[in-house]
């Protein structure tokens, strides 16, 4: 199943994750941006239409800067039921990216986030509540013309989660290259991303200028692709959507769920399958398997690192916690991914994020503090 921790996994490593994959059957104005003194009025408020967090925790450039959705998740208050059947629902600030960047704030990291919520009650709850959390918020645009995302999400009895999203369109999917605070990308140390961001325009040509901005800054790029197949037009376009950016990308945090979609049903627990996914500039691969822990691959070595065993209420934002914890650790010190030992233990601290998350219901209000993981490290049974 895997090599050995320590022996090298990819010795003389050359691929291309998407042309392996696709030999193998698979199917791939400029202007100004807005000035935080512009306001806009709102049933008797005056709101500002660049959200600038101003609060002196982010005075110094953030090393992580994430990019994406930002969106409110709609949580049924009781597991096992359709959404039909929920009696209620708890709302919750949500979004991949989001997540994230509110992740490694809580751990006391500094971060960034871009994007876009609409000119609405909801898109100014989820500015603030990025700034409660000492998220710098600079990039965060407003749209007077669309709502901001909402989400309801299924629990099922096992806290595995499913989706139903509005958004045709939402204000996130509406973000302009124009709109970009490049400056803001090209002082961080990680650029962080997903795949949503890429199912249409303009945002997809946003997403690639602030990938490629970061590139030639230096900034290593951090991608997840969380593949949530109802937002996008087909299967195969969601395989090639994630894919036509995977080989720019130096770490990258896969599912085992993901692995057989992108390899079209191949055993994500196979070896070989993984390294189908490893290109030459790969630094990091990271496979999450939940409750077990994940898996880790570079050039010269791989192994996994068990999980925490919990109480499980609810799924969503674990994936996130874990990739906030691992990369509040790369963002303190780089050089952890040259260090095998070093690398062990910040994987232990984010599968020991991610299980804490789980323990609440809703990703933001359960992610968990620097403390709190710290602490439970040594309580919870690995």
């Amino acid at each position: 199943m895997l090599l050995q921790a320590a022996a090298p996994c990819f010795p003389g490593v050359a691929f291309s994750a998407r042309a392996r994959l696709r030999s193998e059957n698979l199917t791939s104005r400029r202007l100004p941006l807005p000035s935080p003194s512009l306001t806009r009025k709102r049933s008797g408020c005056i709101r500002a239409v660049s959200a600038i967090n101003v609060s002196p925790e982010n005075e110094d450039s953030p090393s992580v800067v994430c990019f994406g959705e930002l969106l409110i998740d709609f949580v049924p208050t009781i597991s096992g039921l359709s959404l039909a059947e929920a009696p209620a629902f708890k709302k919750a600030a949500g979004g991949a990216p989001a997540n994230v960047a509110v992740g490694i704030a809580r751990l006391g990291g500094s971060s960034a986030f871009i994007g876009k919520v609409g000119d609405d009650e909801f898109g100014y709850m989820l500015s603030d509540i990025l700034k409660e959390n000492n998220v710098n918020n600079q990039g965060l645009r407003f749209d007077p013309g669309a709502r901001t995302a909402l989400a309801f999400v299924t629990l099922r009895s096992d806290g595995e989660r499913e989706f139903m999203f509005y958004r045709n369109p939402s204000a996130d999917m509406l973000l302009e290259e124009s709109e970009l605070d490049h400056d803001l990308i090209r002082k961080a140390k990680i650029f962080h991303y997903g795949s949503i961001s890429l199912i249409t325009e303009p945002c997809k040509s946003a997403h690639i200028s602030a990938a490629k901005t970061a590139k030639e800054a230096g900034v290593l790029l951090s991608y997840d692709p969380n593949l949530r197949l109802p937002l996008w037009p087909s299967a195969d376009s969601a395989r090639d959507g994630i894919l036509s950016i995977w080989d720019t990308a130096d770490i990258i945090k896969v599912s085992e769920e993901e692995i057989s979609f992108l390899t079209q049903g191949e055993d994500p627990y196979d070896d070989a399958v993984v390294r189908k996914l490893f290109h030459q500039n790969l630094k990091l691969l990271l496979v999450t398997e939940g409750a077990d822990g994940c898996r880790y691959y570079s050039k010269d070595f791989c192994g996994r690192v068990g999980g925490f065993k919990v109480e499980q209420v609810d799924t969503t934002g674990a994936g996130d916690a874990f990739v906030a914890g691992m990369l509040s650790q790369l963002a303190s010190d780089i050089s952890i991914l040259q260090d095998e030992a070093r690398l062990r233990e910040a994987l232990k601290f984010a599968n020991a994020c991610g299980a804490l998350t789980v323990t609440e219901r809703g990703a933001i209000p359960a992610l968990p503090t620097r403390e709190a993981v710290l602490s439970a490290m040594l309580n919870m049974a690995a």
